[in-house]
């Protein structure tokens, strides 16, 4: 489900929107990031939805391969990406680093690419507020509209003027209503020729933002009271913020007691900082206090960046919650307070976020007794628990409202961004709210619009 990229060429050109990482069993996305399927060189631009690297993971990939053109992106989105795809490159050469020291290093451990292949990407990257028409070509015009999803997300709006007057809307990955800092979805308005949508909850509910921060509360309440530590994998962008803003609201009403909580993510820091730079797109509530620091900084929370305290954390005695990416336990600093911590019956492993097939965290999400950490096998002893109410992916109910606020017919559908079982369910729900002909594209499958 993840790789988000689709190649569409339109009035002349040839646009890719997203340009994403396939994440999950790391041989099988070893094959499929090791190249673009196609010339990079031949691409014009790239339309981006937002800076999640499953959506954003390849710039510097296309970079390498010979691209050379505009990327189009929210001002937040490539501030996002302007931390997040250097971060991607050091990671992935510090690994490379790791296995040559070990003489475990062969060609398909190389890095996909270089940390100048990800700082070349900022200088391409052209910011596009929303709202603002945008003319890609003479006759290819482009809108960005809030997704809602995560700071900066977008939903593509493009219309092509050539021969027929042409609408396609690509949703990016589509937001929850009410979530805290940011604004909710605002799908674009009037009759959609071709809609290519996400689909990644489509087969299932979320409970709401109040029902998870009350959960989030209880679990800390009742971990601290027998010693033990929160653990909790987190996507670095949007997770870590909003897991802030809730822990700070469960701390000015009293509903947690007074423990240290840990961002133990350099990442997490520098995104924090660009939340910091875009209060512009906040919730209005969110803007006003958004020049101070109450948002993001109170008493009991403290922000990691050193190697030498991120370890101490693992020896520290008495509880507290750790926050650390990555949000699927499958690189960061959270692997190391999963090996310490997961053999502890006092603590809690507490997903709020999505755990993809074959990932770690999927792994211990499930009830997996015996998990393999850091290359050692680990027996679980820790609670497990799983709030959903975080997830920034709307659920069926909320993408059924998305397609209704779209407010004119959907002539063809283009259902992606899914498990097998949500792909159908999407497909299902497109169908029942009218929609005609649609389809659930296999991978490289292309069609005439």
């Amino acid at each position: 489900m993840t790789g988000s990229m689709h190649l569409l060429e339109a009035a002349g050109a040839r646009f890719l929107l997203d340009a994403g990482l396939f994440q999950g069993r790391r041989g099988a996305t070893r094959t499929l990031n090791a190249r673009v399927p196609f010339d990079a060189r031949r691409i014009d631009g790239v339309v981006l939805s937002h800076a999640h690297i499953d959506h954003a993971g390849r710039l510097p990939l296309l970079v390498r391969e010979g691209f050379h053109g505009p990327i189009y992106a929210t001002p937040a989105t490539r501030d996002l990406c302007a931390v997040m795809l250097p971060d991607s490159a050091h990671i992935q050469e510090k690994d490379f680093e790791y296995l040559q020291r070990n003489g475990k290093a062969g060609p398909e451990s190389e890095p996909l690419y270089t940390m100048a292949d990800a700082l070349a990407v900022q200088d391409l990257t052209i910011g596009v507020p929303y709202r603002r028409i945008t003319h890609l070509r003479k006759h290819l015009a482009l809108e960005l509209v809030d997704a809602g999803h995560i700071l900066g997300s977008a939903t593509l709006d493009l219309r092509i003027s050539e021969g027929d007057n042409r609408r396609i809307v690509f949703s990016g990955d589509i937001g929850r209503s009410g979530l805290p800092i940011i604004r909710d979805p605002e799908p674009p308005s009037g009759p959609v020729d071709a809609l290519i949508v996400e689909a990644t909850y489509a087969d299932r509910s979320h409970e709401s933002v109040a029902e998870a921060e009350s959960k989030l509360g209880e679990a800390v309440r009742r971990t601290a009271a027998r010693g033990g530590k929160v653990l909790i994998p987190a996507f670095a962008v949007g997770r870590v913020q909003e897991l802030i803003y809730s822990l700070h609201q469960l701390h000015r009403a009293g509903k947690i007691p007074e423990l240290p909580i840990y961002v133990d993510s350099p990442l997490a820091v520098d995104i924090t900082t660009v939340f910091r730079m875009h209060p512009e797109v906040f919730d209005h509530r969110e803007h006003l206090i958004a020049s101070g620091a109450e948002l993001f900084d109170f008493p009991l929370v403290r922000y990691v960046r050193d190697v030498a305290q991120s370890k101490a954390l693992n020896g520290a005695r008495g509880p507290a919650v750790v926050i650390a990416a990555s949000g699927m336990a499958e690189s960061g600093r959270i692997l190391h307070h999963l090996a310490h911590g997961i053999g502890d019956h006092r603590n809690l492993v507490l997903f709020v976020g999505f755990q993809a097939e074959h990932t770690l965290g999927r792994r211990i999400q499930e009830g997996q007794e015996v998990v393999r950490i850091l290359g050692q096998e680990h027996t679980r002893r820790a609670e497990i628990e799983t709030i959903s109410g975080y997830s920034a992916h709307a659920d069926r109910a909320e993408l059924r409202a998305w397609i209704r606020r779209l407010g004119g017919p959907v002539r063809r559908a283009f259902v992606v961004h899914g498990e097998e079982a949500a792909l159908g369910a999407m497909a299902s729900l497109l169908r029942d709210e009218g929609v005609r002909e649609v389809h659930v594209p296999a991978h490289g499958e292309a069609f005439d619009l």
